[in-house]
């Protein structure tokens, strides 16, 4: 987690969400320390041992089983969106995956034709309306907005058909896998924070920016066009599929 929801994301635009930065500053000055001292401490030398012992058909089974695992919340909030065509090619890509992919371990749907969205709760409030509130990180889940704060618990937990797995065993050692999955696939982008001249007011308007790319998404505008993208960002979307 941690960094995950700013290293991860698809391409950002050039200006963002220039307000609601500072509402909570110290707290999240604090708090940004607080997540880097543990992910430097412990997810990233974890992610690189199992880059390290991992071999890399193994690991794309793993992200596509979790990836696949995700469809559920993102059609979930299409469906709040009342965006009735994509719900319908989110859950036929859902179903064609964990069938003809073996439980989600190989992503068919992509290579026939049915894109992976990345619809959450956020999305879905900011589509009804709610303000996005002010920045805020989240101890051990990294940059979020009040608007999103709720999504890692709604449709990081509650939507997710592992929280129902009866065994918490199991549901605590696929929680961890996932993590680390998704951790030492942004490994590549280790030096771009470390590097900063200011890595939290980069963290924080990366992430702003990709929520606003994001939202532009869903509700696309003709009279916008599509901003160019800066090499950083376009190694972003090419570790995320073009998404």
């Amino acid at each position: 987690m941690l960094l995950l929801p700013v290293l991860g994301g698809c391409a950002t635009t050039p200006q963002a969400g220039g307000q609601n930065t500072g509402a909570l500053s110290s707290y999240n000055h604090a708090m940004f320390s607080f997540n880097m001292t543990v992910d430097k401490a412990v997810l990233r030398p974890v992610a690189k041992g199992y880059v390290a012992v991992t071999p890399r058909p193994i690991r794309h089974r793993v992200s596509d089983f979790f990836s696949n695992l995700g469809d559920v919340p993102v059609t979930v909030n299409a469906l709040l969106q009342f965006k009735l065509g994509q719900a319908a090619q989110d859950l036929t890509r859902l179903v064609f995956n964990t069938t003809f992919g073996l439980f989600g371990l190989f992503d068919v749907a992509s290579d026939w034709g049915l894109p992976q969205h990345e619809d959450d709760l956020g999305m879905t409030l900011a589509r009804w309306g709610v303000p996005q509130g002010p920045y805020i990180i989240i101890p051990f889940f990294g940059p979020s907005t009040l608007r999103n704060s709720l999504s890692p618990l709604i449709d990081g937990v509650y939507l997710n058909p592992l929280y129902y797995y009866p065994y918490p065993t199991v549901q605590w050692s696929a929680t961890a896998l996932k993590v680390t999955e998704e951790r030492a696939q942004l490994l590549p982008l280790d030096s771009s924070l470390d590097q900063a001249y200011d890595p939290y007011t980069f963290m924080r308007d990366a992430y702003l920016q990709h929520r606003h790319y994001v939202l532009e998404q869903n509700n696309p505008s003709p009279a916008k066009k599509k901003p160019a993208l800066t090499p950083l960002q376009q190694q972003l979307l090419e570790m995320q599929g073009g998404q």
